[in-house]
């Protein structure tokens, strides 16, 4: 009998710290309104002794080429759905032969509480718990604050560089706020894989791709509505 009752007593302590854990990244978003957060891979980094490099920077002080080009190449309706881009998740699964070969259609905000709060890695397990905490996080915080926080914990170069000021300065030896047009697409098209494409040398495929972004992100001046005011949703 005692067996059993420690054994009972293990697991109600082990499903409530479940619980707590499930729980921890929706207090946790309310306070990203002020605080600016390390990812997971930057506290694995940590973690292992390895090199981070990170450098918060506000929005204000990126130049806007980069913004329009990371939503015009990563999230094109990011402005406008709220935290899932069902619409993409459906062409998605229309393109696939099966729903074990559906790739892309995540957003912007997807991508930001998976590198806050998640792992890398493509599973079912993650992206259930992915969704509801996009969802929440577009409900609590305006549009301006999710993009700067990706632009902030992305991995943007190797050597555990995170930031667009990281990235820029790796690839371009400048600050994020004077990145031209065409400097910006390239550290949009590296994402969100900058292990295999390079901004600083970039290979052909990466230069077109680049170019198709900054066409695209010159028309795309509409989104300064949600991301580059301080009244934003």
């Amino acid at each position: 009998m005692k067996t059993r009752s420690v054994a009972a007593r293990t697991a109600r302590w082990l499903g409530v710290l479940i619980l707590a854990a499930l729980l921890l990244p929706y207090a946790l978003v309310p306070l990203y309104r002020l605080i600016n957060p390390v990812s997971t891979p930057m506290l694995w980094r940590w973690i292992k002794g390895a090199r981070v490099e990170r450098t918060f920077v506000p929005l204000e002080r990126m130049s806007p080429a980069l913004p329009r080009a990371v939503i015009s190449s990563e999230d094109a309706r990011f402005c406008s759905h709220a935290g899932i881009d069902w619409q993409a998740i459906q062409d998605a699964i229309d393109d696939a032969d099966d729903l074990s070969e559906v790739r892309g259609a995540s957003t912007i905000t997807q991508q930001t509480v998976k590198n806050l709060f998640l792992w890398p890695g493509r599973s079912f397990v993650r992206k259930a718990l992915e969704v509801p905490l996009a969802l929440w996080t577009d409900l609590i915080l305006p549009k301006r604050r999710v993009l700067e926080l990706y632009l902030n914990v992305a991995e943007w170069a190797p050597g555990g560089r995170f930031g667009a000021e990281a990235g820029s300065r790796y690839a371009f030896g400048k600050s994020a706020v004077n990145l031209s047009a065409s400097e910006a697409a390239l550290l949009a098209a590296i994402l969100p894989n900058p292990f295999r494409r390079s901004a600083r040398n970039p290979g052909p495929a990466t230069r077109r791709f680049a170019a198709r972004i900054q066409a695209r992100a010159a028309g795309s001046r509409a989104v300064d509505a949600c991301v580059r005011t301080r009244r934003n949703r």
